[in-house]
């Protein structure tokens, strides 16, 4: 049986300390790795086109400028289907989601069209964060299934792996969402389109090294998100 190829997508700002480290940390993971920098004034993009020199499962796209979580994996997901992928893969560079579920993943998509990391399935947890965050997710996660009337239970999570019909068939190019509303944007379009959506349980732990990219405008969006994507379902437009 041929094996599927799957790209992983690392969006990238201000990760030098941890690009590397995932970097090789996925080199036996049977994925290639694009990285997406989005012009970091750290040097991270420096570093992602050496280790792309030395490692030939790392490709590396350069962006012009910091635009949001959302087009930058928008135009990770172009390159990746541009390039033949047959499963491509979402995940953070900051190991709060672990190298070690990528082919936990991987794996659940022979029986599934996208596959979700989920801290919130049975058996899924989350390592270290404090009350205040806990709160938000879990709140945000239930917010959205409310709305949505979805029974994802982790409709925020970011460590995705989808199969190439997924992308295929949920229009890209209508997809609006820049912060942490296109993972649940990128879900329910999904869902809606008929695809069978699975979830498998991780731990998920707070970054060690760098800064959050959690804002209020990043909150804010996913909070008006929610209701125009179900109105928009309403009205039949997704």
């Amino acid at each position: 049986m041929q094996v599927p190829r799957a790209v992983a997508c690392l969006p990238t700002y201000n990760e030098r300390e941890n690009l590397e480290p995932m970097l090789r940390a996925l080199g036996d993971k049977d994925v290639r790795v694009l990285v997406v920098d989005d012009n970091s004034p750290d040097g991270t993009g420096e570093i992602a086109d050496r280790l792309a020199q030395e490692l030939p499962y790392v490709d590396v796209m350069h962006r012009d400028r910091k635009e949001g979580l959302g087009p930058a994996y928008l135009a990770a997901f172009r390159r990746a289907l541009a390039d033949g992928a047959d499963l491509v893969l979402e995940m953070d560079c900051d190991f709060s989601h672990s190298p070690d579920d990528v082919p936990r993943l991987i794996a659940a998509a022979e029986d599934a069209d996208l596959v979700l990391g989920s801290r919130y399935a049975p058996g899924g947890s989350i390592g270290n964060w404090g009350v205040v965050r806990r709160f938000v997710s879990a709140g945000g996660s239930l917010y959205a299934r409310v709305l949505l009337g979805s029974s994802v239970r982790d409709l925020t999570g970011g460590f995705k792996c989808y199969r190439r019909a997924v992308l295929e068939a949920i229009d890209l190019d209508a997809i609006t969402s820049k912060g942490y509303a296109f993972q649940i944007e990128t879900t329910y379009r999904a869902a809606r389109a008929g695809f069978r959506v699975v979830e498998v349980p991780i731990h998920f732990v707070d970054r060690e090294e760098g800064g959050s990219k959690m804002s209020r405008a990043i909150v804010a969006e996913a909070i008006w998100k929610v209701p125009a994507l179900r109105l928009a379902a309403l009205r039949g437009r997704l």
